[in-house]
């Protein structure tokens, strides 16, 4: 197998590169789940999660096994990052879905990598390199472009102000959950980490929808357990142990501007598979995107 003789840091570039391909097919799955159905947001992401349980317990039981006890430390680092991570940032970017489209969607969310290295400068002493800080710049202004044409042509104001301020708050949540994933990674180990973490994130998230909505939710149609299923398999369990192994190898801030990538296959998603428009300035954008992502990407 080729891959076996690469260095930590192409595997760690070639896996933050799958995750991705992996999370940018989640606003496709969700918007798609949302024209099939009248599934609410809540409901959603619960069915995701209970998909992808199932693999999070295995391997969080095969990975502690053999593994030293958690300290009261660890759980507590554990809870506020799980919550922050795959409940908080998606229980709030699945509410902005309901009012703004895939693209503009990814254009907020995607300012979480330069919230992730401003964290790391301002808060963990962390300095950005020269190479970084021309990555940053050429792939947002490559997202900036892309959308241009999906922030002039935007209907109900007051609804997608709605949604940024719903997805940007998940594009927060999601910069912490880095920011503080790093640490917790080299401690516990990247697949003991991302599934304990998702663990507590699972567990929020059922709370949630127990206190929120009857039982009876649950009942959908046949396309909406598929949606679900698909994101808890290709966006949620195959990514997430995906990024957390890369940024074991090449360091979250590395990963994260990789992860720049994620908007221009959801514009190209978003129009091969909802008909999204395509523009020449979403083209000229993902040019810009990819020349950053080979920026930081090259040794």
């Amino acid at each position: 197998m080729p891959w076996k003789d690469w260095s930590a840091e192409r595997l760690g570039i070639a896996l933050a590169v799958l995750a991705a391909l992996g999370f940018s097919f989640k606003a496709i799955f969700v918007k798609l789940a949302y024209a099939a159905a009248p599934v609410d947001a809540v409901t959603l992401l619960s069915l995701r999660m209970v998909f992808a349980l199932p693999a999070f317990l295995w391997v969080g039981f095969v990975a502690s096994r053999s593994a030293q006890p958690l300290t009261r430390h660890d759980w507590g680092m554990l809870v506020a990052l799980g919550l922050l991570g795959y409940y908080g940032a998606s229980i709030l970017d699945f509410i902005g879905l309901q009012y703004i489209s895939a693209g503009l969607e990814r254009l907020i969310l995607f300012t979480y990598p330069t919230l992730t290295v401003l964290i790391g400068v301002l808060f963990m002493g962390k300095s950005l390199t020269r190479r970084e800080i021309g990555s940053l710049l050429l792939s947002y202004a490559g997202i900036g472009l892309a959308f241009a044409h999906d922030l002039q042509v935007a209907g109900e104001m007051t609804a997608v102000l709605v949604g940024v301020a719903f997805v940007f708050g998940s594009s927060l949540s999601y910069a912490c959950y880095l920011s503080g994933s790093a640490p917790a990674i080299q401690r516990l180990g990247a697949a003991r980490f991302t599934a304990l973490a998702m663990l507590v994130s699972t567990l929020a998230t059922q709370l949630h929808f127990v206190a929120t909505q009857p039982l009876t939710a649950l009942i959908q149609p046949l396309p909406i357990y598929a949606y679900g299923a698909a994101m808890a398999l290709f966006s949620t369990v195959l990514p997430v142990f995906m990024q957390s192994a890369a940024i074991r190898r090449i360091g979250s801030a590395k990963a994260v501007l990789i992860g720049t990538l994620g908007p221009i296959l959801t514009i190209f998603f978003g129009w091969w598979l909802l008909a999204e428009p395509l523009s020449a300035a979403q083209l000229g954008g993902a040019a810009l995107v990819l020349a950053g992502v080979l920026l930081v990407s090259r040794r």
